[in-house]
């Protein structure tokens, strides 16, 4: 077992707006499909509930998805939209409030993306241009009315985070899903207003969503979005090959209401620029804090040996030591740091980082994916 380094870092308050938080660790977004006909029940409820009881700074949910005929691509994501999921959801944050806990969840359209069980939607899934990847088209091109619905969606569905007592919301628009199909030029062929050769011109998009989101929950409620440059169709893909790009992205972005932006990556530790700051150089989040003064989140493989989409082949990971993550922090590099497979398969992880317990760390198995540990 790894010899853990002192995490008091890890463990200081963070504040923004409404939100209070007694430490910097977030549960990382993860599909869990075990929301039969998009209704979240008491098994995912105490799902949540017991990372609250655990010490995690700030929950947030698996994706769920906005009010669209074919937002989603598996049959048992959970929707954000309708009487019985609200009701459902409303059970999850009520139960993570009495535990202590904060929480909110992850709104998101999958787009033109394919499930991994063979599953589609009842009606024809949308994108920009109809389009999942470079030479690989899915579903229909988005209508300029189809988008208009779409955004108010996504405004819909905060409105009712925020009403049912969520503590923030994050917008989903990272891993090739639909509002990232609008940012890569591969997927957005578009020659109207939300198309351009520009990252910064399909950007418009996403910033409309999130001015929509805004006007939704008001001046004082934290309102998160998380971004990638690679994707699911392609993990070599970037978004933004220098600082100059990535600022073009993201300040239309923090201009229109994002307060922390949830940078995704496979591997926390690697630069994003290393040409410019060498190896031990700024990740994603630190450049996107760094270029915007907006808070941030880190992610990827945060205690673990291997990184996350091996696991859909059936890999193991072991625990590893936090001494790089500690550097960082400590650094200031980023704000928060969210942490995945570690927790979903260990609901005591936060407690036992705090406590120093790292012979009780558990490996991750990706057994524990097909259940809610």
């Amino acid at each position: 077992m790894p010899t853990l380094p002192n995490t008091d870092s890890l463990f200081r308050p963070f504040e923004l707006k409404s939100l209070k938080l007694k430490n910097r660790i977030v549960m990382a977004p993860m599909t869990r499909v075990f929301s039969p006909e998009g209704i979240p029940g008491p098994d995912v409820a105490a799902y949540y509930r017991r990372r609250a009881e655990n010490e995690v700074g700030l929950i947030l949910s698996e994706g769920t998805v906005v009010d669209r005929p074919a937002s989603r691509n598996e049959a048992g994501i959970p929707f954000f939209h309708g009487a019985d999921a609200l009701a459902g959801w409303a059970d999850v944050i009520n139960g993570v409030h009495a535990a202590g806990g904060k929480m909110g969840p992850q709104i998101w359209h999958t787009g033109a993306t394919r499930g991994m069980f063979g599953w589609t939607p009842e009606a024809p899934v949308e994108s920009p241009s109809g389009l999942n990847a470079p030479g690989d088209p899915n579903g229909v091109a988005m209508s300029d009315e189809d988008i208009a619905d779409t955004i108010a969606a996504f405004a819909k569905a905060a409105a009712d985070a925020k009403r049912l007592g969520f503590d923030v919301v994050e917008i989903h628009g990272a891993h090739g899903y639909l509002i990232d199909q609008f940012f890569w030029h591969a997927t957005n062929q578009r020659d109207d207003r939300y198309g351009g050769a520009s990252l910064k011109e399909r950007s418009r998009f996403a910033a409309e969503v999130v001015a929509a989101t805004r006007a939704a929950v008001g001046p004082d409620y934290p309102l998160l979005m998380r971004l990638s440059q690679w994707k699911q169709q392609d993990f070599e893909v970037r978004l933004a090959t220098t600082p100059g790009e990535m600022e073009d992205w993201l300040m239309p972005l923090k201009d229109a209401g994002v307060d922390i932006f949830h940078c995704s990556q496979r591997r926390f530790w690697e630069p994003e620029f290393p040409e410019i700051d060498g190896e031990e150089g700024l990740n994603f989040a630190g450049w996107a804090k760094k270029l915007t003064g907006a808070a941030t989140i880190s992610v990827g493989s945060v205690g673990l040996s291997g990184e996350f989409m091996a696991a859909f082949g059936g890999e193991t990971s072991s625990p590893v030591g936090l001494d790089g993550l500690v550097r960082r922090m400590e650094a200031g590099e980023f704000d928060l740091i969210a942490v995945g497979r570690a927790i979903l398969g260990d609901p005591q992880w936060v407690t036992k980082i705090r406590t120093g317990s790292a012979d009780d760390l558990k490996a991750f198995d990706p057994a524990s994916l097909a259940e809610l540990v």
